[in-house]
This record gives structure tokens, C-alpha cells and sequence, in this order.
């Protein structure tokens, strides 16, 4: 008898696993490959329990000049979906997906976002003359909420259908988090309202606040492209200055992907004050004041808003 009883508690067992859904049977979860930090959080916030989630270009990581490593090959090869920014932000991946042989669907973040264009010639050449993988196409579309709010659609969707069985837990946790993105878009356009209109204006190192321009309406001046990659000439430093001075801008901000020299040096010839730090193209860790996005971009906005909202330029 104890033989029969063994014998029909393991048919049991193995009818349960063949009928269980994919994710909830022995904790096996979907493994998502996100290309670089922001997107790794939007992953984690859609996929939550049913996904576990790879990032390849971590916190204060610069994707523009990222080189992958032997881990990356590794976790790409074993991942069943990757999710990539597109618009050739990772100028990278494609000889990463090549050397891993992953056999993972590769899904664009920024699908159904319509790119801004750049006209400025970092986006020709970068480093040694060589023209480098932007194109014309401004990548960093995660800068305006409304962006963001696609691009979690996308990733709800990417997610849904590499998992189907997961569908229902997807939509409800993107249904939510789309709803907190609403109430963080009328928190950035609120401490905008706040900023005198002649003072909407700053210094970042990088162009990487593109959509937030066109969303929310800051000008921010860049001695360098939209890349990191891209070196800033002299003469692009002493234009800038003297446009800081002409205009009376009144503030210039660190990146946490970029070397600070270049901002402090335009602050210094220019008198402009230097405002808090924002983040550009990464998170920061888990334990800083942008490890998610929500907090990324109420970290900068507040900054912002410090920084240029009263007080002599």
C-alpha cells in the first residue's frame, strides 16, 4: 500500500505541474533582459512577481559608450525576451546579440513614439571622427512622461505575449502604474507652472532633455550632442558661455553619467550657479534619490525647480 500511495501522489504531482501555468509552478519566472537601467525598472514594475529581470547597463551606467560583457553574452543567451530602447540608443546590441546566438524576441521600447530630430553636429561624428550609431533620432524619449506612458505599453504588451498565461497579472500591474505616472505628470507640469517664465531656461552637459523641452517647456543648452560619446569642442564651451551671459541663464546642472568638468568650467566663466545633479540616462542605486523612475523624475524636477524657480541668475 505505501508503494500504491507513492505511486498516485506522483502521478498527482506531475498532472499539477503539466496543468500549472507558466511562472507559478516552482517559482520559474520569465527571464527579461532590459538594456539599461530605466528600462529594467519599467520591467520590474509591469512584470513583478512572474518575471526576474537582467539589466544590462546598471545604475549611473552610460549605455552611449557601454562595452558588454562576457556576463551580458550570458544572460542574453539565456533570456526569453529582451527589451532595448531602439531609436540606436544602444549602438552596441547588435554585436552582443550576435555573440550570444540568444534565440530571445527583441522588443523596442520606444515603439509608436515619434522621435525628435537633431540637427547639431555631435550627431555626425563622435569620438576620432567616426559617426556613431544615433543617426538623427534624439533616443532619449523617456524624458516626457506622456513617452513613458507608451513605453510601458509596449512592454505590457512584450511581456503578455512571451508569457500569455501571465496576461491578466500584466495589464492590472501596468493599469496601476500608468495611473502613478498620471499623478507624476501633474506634479512636474505643477512645479513647472511654478518657474517664472523668464527663468525656464539651464545648462545640462549632454542633449538628453530633448522631449522634456518639447513636453514641459525648459530650454536646456548642451555643449555636447545627444551622445556622451561626442567630445565638445572649445568653441562649443565658449558659445555656450557667452550665451549663459546674454541670456542671463540662470543655473547649469551635473549629469550622473557625465564628467562634471565640462558644466563647472561653463559655470565658472560664466557666473551661472550650479544647480543639483539630474539623471539623464540612468538610474541612480536602489538606495539614491532616482532609483525608479517616478523618484528619477521628481528627483529632477525638484532640482530644477530649486534651482531656477527664485533668486538672481
Amino acid at each position: 500500500m505505501p508503494n500504491r500511495r507513492a505511486f498516485v501522489a506522483g502521478l498527482a504531482f506531475g498532472l499539477a505541474a503539466v496543468a500549472t501555468p507558466f511562472g507559478a509552478f516552482a517559482q520559474e519566472k520569465l527571464p527579461v533582459v532590459a538594456s539599461f537601467s530605466i528600462l529594467g525598472d519599467f520591467a520590474r514594475q509591469i512584470g513583478g512577481d512572474r518575471v526576474s529581470v537582467t539589466t544590462l547597463v546598471g545604475p549611473d551606467g552610460d549605455a552611449h559608450v557601454y562595452s558588454p560583457t562576457p556576463a551580458d553574452a550570458k544572460a542574453m543567451a539565456a533570456a526569453k525576451l529582451v527589451l532595448v530602447n531602439g531609436l540606436h540608443f544602444e549602438g552596441w546590441l547588435p554585436r552582443l546579440v550576435k555573440s550570444s546566438g540568444t534565440k530571445a524576441t527583441m522588443a523596442e521600447a520606444t515603439k509608436g513614439i515619434t522621435p525628435l530630430e537633431t540637427d547639431d553636429d555631435h550627431d555626425d561624428k563622435g569620438k576620432g571622427g567616426h559617426a556613431h550609431a544615433h543617426g538623427h533620432d534624439d533616443p532619449h524619449a523617456w524624458q516626457s512622461v506622456a513617452n513613458a506612458k507608451l513605453y510601458v505599453a509596449n512592454i505590457r504588451d512584450a511581456l503578455s505575449a512571451a508569457d500569455p498565461a501571465g496576461k491578466a497579472s500584466y495589464e492590472a500591474n501596468a493599469t496601476a502604474y500608468l495611473a502613478e505616472l498620471d499623478t507624476l505628470e501633474g506634479e512636474v507640469k505643477a512645479a513647472i507652472a511654478r518657474i517664472p517664465a523668464e527663468r525656464r531656461k539651464a545648462i545640462t552637459t549632454h542633449d538628453a532633455f530633448g522631449y522634456f523641452v518639447k513636453a514641459y517647456g525648459i530650454a536646456f543648452v548642451a555643449p555636447q550632442g545627444v551622445s556622451t560619446e561626442a567630445e565638445a569642442s572649445a568653441r562649443d564651451v565658449a558659445r555656450i558661455i557667452r550665451q549663459v551671459k546674454a541670456q542671463k541663464i540662470p543655473a547649469v546642472f551635473l549629469e550622473n553619467v557625465t564628467n562634471p568638468r565640462l558644466v563647472e568650467q561653463i559655470a565658472r566663466e560664466s557666473g551661472a550657479k550650479v544647480g543639483g545633479r539630474l539623471y539623464s540616462d540612468a538610474l541612480s542605486a536602489e538606495s539614491g534619490p532616482a532609483g525608479t523612475y517616478i523618484r528619477m523624475m521628481k528627483h529632477n524636477i525638484s532640482e530644477i525647480e530649486k534651482a531656477l524657480a527664485a533668486g538672481p541668475a
